[in-house]
């Protein structure tokens, strides 16, 4: 639990860039003259890597641990922000306010900075937590994964892209007759790259941190990031695979991800914008991490999820793309694109390809109480649940909760779907096997 936690997912923590290592306790002893590896790059390039590096194994950490992103890119949202469609705050509510209440202290509890119910046009609830409110930009962490699968479908529907199944060499040239010119834009977004999975290293010539940290990341996970798997052999969650589709869709558009994101996402959402970070100032997005967004405009991808890829009348998405996300592979029967699908039930699971013990799990106290739910779920437990067959999509975003008062994924909706007030003659949908 702690390689995954610690590193895998602690691109969710805001970096510094410092002015100055003397300003830091170094965790790195070593000169930077003596990494060769970045001879390629300008020395300045250098020096600013290991200053996020000292940042990152010698700080406090935490999202509101004092660190932030630097450089940061606007991604501009909406001028004038628009409600959720298909809401109706005057509609009779079809949830329990007991059960509301309690999911909501629930969440209340365990460092939340957001907690959002919607079901079949009504918000039910919107609460706010420790500081926030509805424009206040929360670190998505992996939520920012979803965001490249939607962004995928998006360059599909407007016909730059063929389809996943298209090779991502078409795009990214550089990998033609290679081992990884195989690989399928698919697995980009279902995480079979066959990169080398996520870990925990200190090292400044570790590629895992080198991958993440250095100002000309892109460049390096084209260049230097290992393949231990032929593509879509092996599910292996890797940051690394998600943070190709930033230059994947560069190079496909001839647009900016951040203004990709903006311009095909959120404002046809009606969202608010916020902001990613770069890897050096106008260099490129990191489409893994590290989007910072409110609250709102996560609600929106899951709904847009949940409308099938249709937002006001209007399809965003292809049609069928979004049951194309949520089919598990072979290598991880719980892993969709971007996504995570209920499956069979087991009490503890993660991020990590089923045979990897001890890389960050969840808990599962009982069997969710539909088969058809999945959900977005990032670290620190930055989830958004849909559930077709109850017309449900429940969000909780924020801060890690305490390790004394764990977040269990099955509380929240199963709280409410017991308590939904269901029209004579309807019945509950098939629960978790």
């Amino acid at each position: 639990m702690l390689r995954l936690c610690s590193y895998a997912l602690a691109l969710s923590f805001p970096i510094i860039a410092l002015l100055s290592i003397t300003n830091i306790t170094s965790v790195v002893a070593q000169d930077i003259t003596q990494i060769d590896v970045d001879a390629k790059y300008p020395p300045e390039a250098k020096e600013l890597y290991l200053l996020r590096l000292n940042a990152l194994f010698g700080g406090s950490g935490g999202q509101n641990g004092g660190f932030r992103y630097d450089v940061l890119e606007d991604v501009q949202g909406l001028a004038e922000f628009a409600p959720l469609p298909l809401t109706d705050q005057n509609k009779v509510s079809t949830v329990t306010r007991d059960a509301l209440d309690v999911a909501e202290e629930y969440a209340g509890a365990r460092n939340s900075q957001a907690f959002m119910v919607w079901r079949k046009g009504k918000l039910e609830r919107e609460a706010y937590f420790n500081g926030a409110d509805a424009d206040t930009l929360i670190v998505g962490r992996s939520l920012a994964k979803p965001v490249t699968v939607i962004a995928v479908g998006r360059a599909i529907m407007e016909g730059h892209i063929k389809s996943i199944d298209q090779r991502v060499s078409d795009f990214i040239t550089e990998w033609k007759g290679t081992d990884r010119e195989p690989m399928l834009i698919r697995h980009l977004l279902d995480m079979r790259t066959g990169f080398l999975r996520q870990g925990m290293e200190r090292e400044p010539e570790s590629i895992l941190n080198r991958s993440y940290l250095h100002p000309y990341h892109d460049d390096v996970i084209i260049n230097e990031y290992p393949l231990t798997h032929k593509p879509g052999e092996r599910y292996d969650y890797s940051n690394a695979t998600s943070e190709m589709v930033a230059p994947l869709i560069e190079r496909a558009t001839g647009v900016r991800y951040g203004e990709w994101v903006s311009e095909q996402i959120l404002k046809p959402l009606g969202s608010k914008g916020g902001q990613v970070w770069l890897n050096r100032e106008g260099g490129t997005a990191h489409s893994g991490c590290c989007i910072m967004l409110p609250a709102g405009a996560f609600m929106r991808l899951g709904l847009l999820s949940y409308f099938d890829g249709v937002w006001d009348g209007v399809r965003l998405l292809p049609e069928g793309y979004v049951e194309q996300t949520k089919i598990a592979t072979p290598q991880n029967l719980w892993a969709g694109m971007g996504l995570y699908i209920a499956g069979a039930y087991v009490e503890t699971r993660g991020a990590a390809n089923p045979d990897v013990p001890n890389m960050g799990v969840t808990n599962h106290a009982e069997p969710y109480l539909a088969e058809d739910l999945y959900l977005y779920d990032g670290n620190s437990n930055q989830v958004v649940y849909i559930i077709p067959s109850e017309g449900l999509v429940i969000l909780r975003i924020g801060n890690a909760p305490p390790k004394d008062n764990h977040w269990d994924n099955t509380f929240v909706p199963n709280t409410i779907m017991r308590s939904i007030i269901r029209a004579r003659g309807e019945t509950p949908p098939t629960p978790q096997s």
